[in-house]
């Protein structure tokens, strides 16, 4: 399974220097697209000349990726460029990166020419790593703005978007229907409540609704409640916290509502207990990033084919259907040796259709296609050419469809604060203990103002 931000159970989670001279870079290296130090101190940009093309391009790249079916499925993407880039050597090599890659961008020693890296993770490094701007500009009307508005930093872009990773509803069919309830009717978060009283009512041990138990989930759940509200986070357009705003606390009385009357189900995700209340019904509607694809896919035995997909509820009347749970993107450090030529593996690999489709269609990693995330490339997400199959699991509706429609409305004006990534040891701690009913939803919003301000706000 992939999916774009560390998950219980599956797998373990997780400035400043300008380029250095041209002339120390390894021998063989083609430069053309590199951007030049500056004398200010800040991080140089990168494609101040064209990127090298087709045989011109001459060298040796490292990439970093992490070390899981992720990095098998991009090494079937290198014959391909290798047939458009034939003298340019990949070595893609699989690190823990949460560890390695943080201490390598401080030091400049040890360096990858790029590296996958967790969105929420980007923030906070963004000064060690070159600004794409000028590379992406061709690019960015074909690109979720959401990603590109995650990616921004201080006015410099400075990560290639890879996956988007929107939010759906799954539920579970047999269960919502045997209660009495038409799916086409959970259209809003009101809509969704009802239907979970409806099965607990059918059923006293349903706890239909799933609470996470881990601080980073749980505040990522929290989160893309609220960007699927025109584009919300935890700060406005002038960083400003917006905890204490309607559309936070809605989220969160909504969270206390599902933990008040019982109707959920307080289990880490993907673990044991999770996966067999989800097999025994006792869990049945899940609003939740698209990589919760992989448990009906893979995880279940009882309930296997009874799961069905639908875009998210929404919070007001005509509102966003979706919102965005998790992400990834390609870095290039700003001291990276040959970034030119991380950047042409990253374009390939991204906006090229014969890269995208390696990565995304049928292969032997993935016989049904990689289906727990969707590309950020618009022109990528035609629900008419589907890079996946539609699955059994899901009683054969169309994912792919679905996915793609919701990662397109995913609401833009995001803006990301460096520090998002270390957020969730103050607002997910509250978060988790408004689910144990040891905080009201304005003790969450005001200790966590307090919390994220003087912790991360104030000290950087």
């Amino acid at each position: 399974m992939v999916r774009s931000l560390p998950l219980v159970a599956v797998t373990s989670p997780t400035r400043r220097d300008v380029l250095r001279g041209l002339g120390g870079l390894a021998a063989g290296g083609t430069l053309a697209a590199c951007g030049v130090p500056t004398e200010s101190g800040e991080p140089a940009a990168l494609g101040s000349s064209a990127p090298p093309s087709g045989a011109q391009a001459r060298g040796e790249v490292t990439l970093w990726m992490r070390d899981d079916d992720l990095l098998k499925v991009f090494r079937t993407v290198v014959p391909a460029f290798n047939a458009k880039y034939p003298n340019v050597k990949v070595n893609l090599k699989g690190v823990d990166i949460a560890t390695k890659l943080p201490p390598a961008l401080v030091s400049g020693t040890g360096l990858p020419d790029g590296s996958f890296w967790e969105d929420d993770q980007i923030g906070q490094h963004a000064d060690h790593l070159y600004d794409l701007s000028t590379l992406m500009s061709k690019y960015r009307a074909d690109t979720v703005q959401f990603k590109l508005d995650v990616l921004t930093h201080h006015g410099r872009l400075v990560g290639v978007p890879w996956d988007t990773d929107p939010g759906l509803l799954y539920y579970n069919d047999e269960v919502v229907t045997g209660a009495g309830i038409d799916p086409a009717s959970l259209t809003d978060y009101d809509a969704l409540l009802a239907a979970a009283r409806a099965i607990k009512g059918k059923n006293p041990k349903a706890r239909p609704i799933p609470l996470e138990q881990d601080n980073t989930l749980s505040m990522m759940w929290y989160t893309m409640f609220l960007n699927q509200q025109q584009g919300h986070g935890l700060v406005d357009a002038s960083g400003n916290l917006t905890l204490d705003g309607e559309a936070s606390r809605r989220a969160l009385t909504w969270i206390k509502a599902v933990v008040d009357e019982g109707l959920g189900a307080r289990q880490k995700f993907a673990g044991t207990a999770q996966i067999t209340m989800l097999d025994e019904g006792v869990i049945s509607l899940v609003p939740w990033a698209q990589w919760f694809i992989f448990i009906p896919q893979s995880g279940l035995k009882k309930t296997t084919g009874k799961w069905r997909v639908s875009s998210l509820p929404a919070w007001t009347k005509d509102g966003a259907r979706s919102g965005l749970m998790g992400g990834s993107s390609f870095v290039i450090p700003d001291k990276a040796k040959n970034p030119e030529l991380a950047w042409l593996f990253y374009e390939f690999a991204v906006y090229q259709p014969d890269g995208y489709r390696k990565v995304f269609s049928k292969n032997s990693v993935y016989p049904t296609g990689l289906n727990t995330l969707v590309p950020s490339v618009k022109s990528a997400l035609d629900p008419a050419k589907p890079l996946v199959d539609k699955l059994p699991q899901l009683g054969g509706v169309d994912n792919w469809a679905i996915s793609t429609k919701a990662a397109l409305e995913i609401p833009a004006g995001y803006t990301a604060p460096s520090w998002y990534g270390q957020a969730a040891k103050y607002l997910g701690v509250n978060i988790q203990r408004l689910m144990d009913g040891k905080m009201s939803v304005d003790e969450v919003i005001a200790k966590s103002m307090a919390d994220i301000k003087k912790n991360l706000i104030d000290r950087n």
